[in-house]
């Protein structure tokens, strides 16, 4: 099944403590039907030293978000919408619903 959000799209959280922020897909878990959003869903990590070039400490960084809590940002209005298929020619391509915008 084709992927509805793929990695380097800017998406906003639907639900949850980060709802209305916006990010770009840093990568997707189809598996687990998760994905790491720059900025979203921030979680604290304890961190031993590794050698002299990685001191150790609390480090912050993204954790993964459910699909069904994000949706993809349409490129014309700029808001959120739902995604959807169309062939164009002999090549399936995502289309933004809200407006019928084809999403690169």
């Amino acid at each position: 099944m084709a992927a509805k959000i793929r990695k380097g799209d800017r998406v906003q959280v639907l639900t949850g403590k980060d709802k209305g922020k916006r990010g770009e897909v840093l990568s997707v878990s189809p598996e687990t039907n998760r994905a790491v959003v720059q900025g979203v869903n921030m979680v604290k990590r304890h961190t031993k030293p590794q050698g002299m070039n990685q001191p150790g400490g609390i480090q912050e960084k993204e954790a993964s978000i459910d699909l069904s809590n994000l949706a993809v940002i349409d490129p014309k209005s700029d808001k959120p919408t739902r995604v959807g298929f169309r062939m164009d020619g002999d090549k399936k391509v995502r289309v933004a619903k809200a407006s019928g915008e084809v999403i690169a």
